[in-house]
């Protein structure tokens, strides 16, 4: 057994692209996962790392449907990386506009955050999201004697989350570090 602590990562998929897309014009696939993983753990022992998010609409727009595919595909590569996808909910508009939402997604990150808390699976989780649904669950975490970091970014934060968290960490920094050399 060791005393090193042990860390679990939770990282909102839909809140990290837009996150991202508004912050750096960039898009997910364009940041390097291993590299934003090791900075987020700190030499701590890793337990792993879960992404939350939704497949999109392969009718609507097949390119970019595989595109996602393959950038799933490339997480799953990641030692000890789990994709975890949920609801892709698809509404029409009045103005004839299509609108899409993930759906589930906060749901399967707040059952996974206490299902591990109650196994005794992690000391500290460390959840990548700026959306403060999340603090029920963060405070039952808490009281099982947990730390939950709060790693997000200046357009996606929520001060309610983060003032509920152990601490925090801007990932607009950490990713500025983890942008992927183009080719």
């Amino acid at each position: 057994m060791t005393n090193q602590e042990r860390i679990v990562i939770f990282i909102d998929g839909s809140n990290f692209y837009h996150s991202v897309k508004d912050t750096f014009s960039l898009h997910d696939n364009e940041i390097d996962f291993s590299k934003l993983i090791e900075i987020l753990r700190k030499e701590r022992l890793l337990i792993g790392t879960y992404y939350y998010n939704a497949p999109l609409d392969r009718g609507y727009n097949e390119d970019v449907y595989w595109k996602q595919q393959r950038f799933f595909s490339e997480l799953r590569k990641i030692p000890d990386f789990h994709v975890i996808l949920a609801n892709m909910r698809k509404t029409h508009r009045p103005d004839g506009t299509i609108e899409f939402s993930v759906k589930g997604d906060d749901i399967y990150i707040a059952t996974d955050m206490l299902s591990f808390a109650y196994e005794n699976k992690y000391d500290t989780a460390i959840l990548v999201s700026g959306d403060g649904d999340f603090v029920p669950a963060i405070r039952k975490v808490q009281k099982l004697g947990k730390k939950v970091e709060n790693a997000y970014f200046l357009v996606s934060r929520s001060n309610f989350l983060r003032k509920v968290c152990s601490s925090s960490v801007l990932m607009d920094e950490v990713v500025m570090k983890c942008i992927k050399e183009r080719k």
